[in-house]
C-alpha cells in the first residue's frame, strides 16, 4: 500500500511517498480503507521535530473510512462498518491500523470527510465549551483565530449554549467566514488591540473565557481581556509556545484561571469518548453544526497542506482525501 513515510525530521519536504507492506489487524485491533485525513498542527510538530517521534514513521493522527478486517477478539466492530478515530498515528496512508476500542461509530448522514473534519476540532471545541469552561447563557466568550477549523467550531457550539462571541481574525475574508458560523463581534488583530477592544465590547468588563489556540502571539492580550475569575483556556501554540507565566500575574489579572487542557484527558475513557464523538456527529447529522473544508489534498500532495496550513492563510479545515 502506499503511506507517507519521514525518515527524519524538517519542513514539509521530508514526508515522501512509499510503497509499504500491507496490514493486518492484531487481537483487538481494526483495519480502516482510509477515505479521509484531517490535517491538524500537532502532525507538524512532529514532523518537524517540535514534538519528538521515533523515525521513519507515517504521519497523521485522525481519520475516517471504512473497516475492512478485524482482529482476534473484535467483537463491537464488524467489517463494512464505517468508522472514524483520533489521536493515533499513521493515518496518512491507503489504510491504518486502529484500536478497535479507540473506534467510532459514523453515523447515517454523516460523510467520512465530515468525520475526519470535524472530530478532532469538534470534541477538542466540545470539550472546552462544556468542560473547560462550560458556556452559561448570557456568558461573552473570546475565541481567537475564530475562521480557523477549530474556531468555526468553537464559536458554534458557544452559539449554541447561548454565548456572544467575539472573535478575532486577520482579513475581511476570515471575518465573513466567522460571522457566517455565528460570531457576534470581529475583532481585527492586524489592526487593533485586541485587549481594549476587548473591554469596550464588554463595557469595561470583559469575558468570561477566551478559547486561544494560538499561544505566544496572543497570551498577553487573551489573559488582559478576562473579566474577574474568568478563564483562559490556552489549548495550542499555533504561533510558538508561550515563555513561563508568573502565577502572580493570574492574581493582578482578577483572581483569573488559566488552563493547558489536552483532548486525551478528555476522552481517556471510552464511554466518555463515544459520548463526546456522539454529541458532535449527531449536531452534524442534525445540520446544527456546520463543518467547513477549506482545502482538499492528494495524499501525494501532504507536503502542500503542511505548507498552507503553517503558513496561516486558510480557513477551517485542511483534508488530505
Amino acid at each position: 500500500m502506499r503511506a507517507i513515510v519521514i525518515e527524519e525530521t524538517g519542513g514539509p519536504e521530508v514526508m515522501q511517498m512509499a510503497e509499504v507492506s500491507d496490514l493486518e489487524p492484531g487481537p483487538g485491533q481494526v483495519v480502516v480503507d482510509v477515505e479521509a485525513r484531517g490535517v491538524n498542527f500537532i502532525e507538524i510538530y512532529q514532523r518537524s521535530g517540535a514534538y519528538a517521534v521515533p523515525t521513519p514513521f507515517t504521519p497523521g493522527v485522525e481519520g475516517a473510512g471504512t473497516v475492512s478486517a478485524v482482529g482476534e477478539g473484535v467483537t463491537a466492530v464488524s467489517a463494512g462498518q464505517r468508522a472514524g478515530w483520533v489521536m493515533l498515528p499513521g493515518s496518512y496512508a491507503e489504510r491504518a491500523v486502529v484500536p478497535a476500542d479507540r473506534v467510532v461509530p459514523i453515523p447515517d448522514g454523516v460523510t467520512s470527510e465530515q468525520a475526519a473534519a470535524v472530530l478532532l476540532q469538534g470534541m477538542t471545541a466540545h470539550y472546552l465549551t462544556h468542560s473547560t469552561h462550560p458556556v452559561q447563557p448570557g456568558d461573552t466568550v473570546l475565541v481567537h483565530a475564530a475562521a480557523g477549523g477549530t474556531g468555526l467550531l468553537i464559536t458554534q457550539l458557544a452559539k449554541l449554549r447561548g454565548a456572544r462571541v467575539i472573535g478575532t481574525v486577520s482579513t475581511e475574508a476570515k471575518e465573513r467566514i466567522a460571522r457566517e458560523a455565528g460570531a457576534d463581534e470581529i475583532i481585527r488583530y492586524t489592526e487593533t488591540d485586541v485587549a481594549e477592544a476587548v473591554r469596550s465590547l464588554t463595557g469595561g468588563a470583559g469575558v468570561a473565557a477566551v478559547y486561544d489556540g494560538v499561544g505566544a502571539d496572543t497570551f498577553d492580550a487573551s489573559l488582559a481581556s478576562l473579566r474577574p475569575r474568568g478563564v483562559l483556556a490556552l489549548f495550542g501554540q499555533s504561533s510558538g509556545a508561550v515563555p513561563p507565566v508568573d502565577p502572580q500575574r493570574l492574581n493582578a489579572a482578577g483572581s483569573v484561571f488559566l488552563t493547558r487542557p489536552n483532548l486525551a484527558h478528555h476522552v481517556a475513557e471510552r464511554a466518555e469518548l463515544l459520548d463526546r464523538a456522539s454529541d458532535v456527529l449527531g449536531l452534524v447529522a442534525a445540520g446544527s453544526l456546520k463543518v467547513h473544508v477549506g482545502g482538499r489534498y492528494d495524499l501525494a500532495d501532504a507536503a502542500g497542506a503542511h505548507a498552507d496550513l503553517a503558513g496561516r492563510t486558510t480557513t477551517g479545515k485542511l483534508l488530505i482525501v
